[in-house]
């Protein structure tokens, strides 16, 4: 395996490791729902809006690596949704199964050697598939540790 080879599967396991932080299947096994809505003491975000939010995020960034004519949604309204509770668990699930898509397509995009890591992207402002793989990795990461201390602040966090 050449240099350009092992970076881009390092890159592509970045998306998601559990080495030095919590995964998004850790972070969200058996959350409580009816704890999923509630915004705990002295924190900013329920663990939906922070679902949520990564979910956008994650769109965001793989949509603009991609296609030269994506529209990011203005923000921060754009990137946060207004109500603190799920709808549905139904959409729960869906906003997982997005994010879990988004991963392996941004790992798919990453592990594809068509793709030059290092050249700028012709739409961005100096934006290269290198600095956006791990900006997903680290905004992901970020916020998934929110996402547990929200969960210890309900008391909802496996010891």
């Amino acid at each position: 395996m050449n240099q350009d080879d092992i970076l881009r599967h390092q890159l592509a396991k970045t998306l998601d490791w559990n080495e030095a932080h919590v995964d998004l299947d850790t972070a969200i096994k058996d959350f409580p729902a009816q704890l999923r809505g509630q915004v705990p003491t002295g924190m900013s975000h329920s663990a939906w809006q922070l679902l949520e939010h990564i979910r956008i995020a994650l769109w965001d960034i793989l949509e603009f690596s991609r296609d030269s004519k994506h529209k990011s949604p203005k923000w921060p309204e754009g990137y946060w949704p207004a109500a603190a509770a799920p709808p549905s668990d139904a959409a729960w699930k869906k906003s997982v199964n997005a994010i879990q898509k988004h991963l392996e397509e941004m790992r798919n995009l990453v592990l594809g050697r068509s793709h030059d890591l290092f050249k700028p992207l012709p739409h961005g402002k100096g934006q290269t598939l290198l600095r956006e793989v791990l900006l997903a990795a680290d905004h992901t990461a970020y916020h998934l540790g929110q996402m547990v201390l929200v969960r210890k602040s309900l008391g909802a966090w496996p010891d």
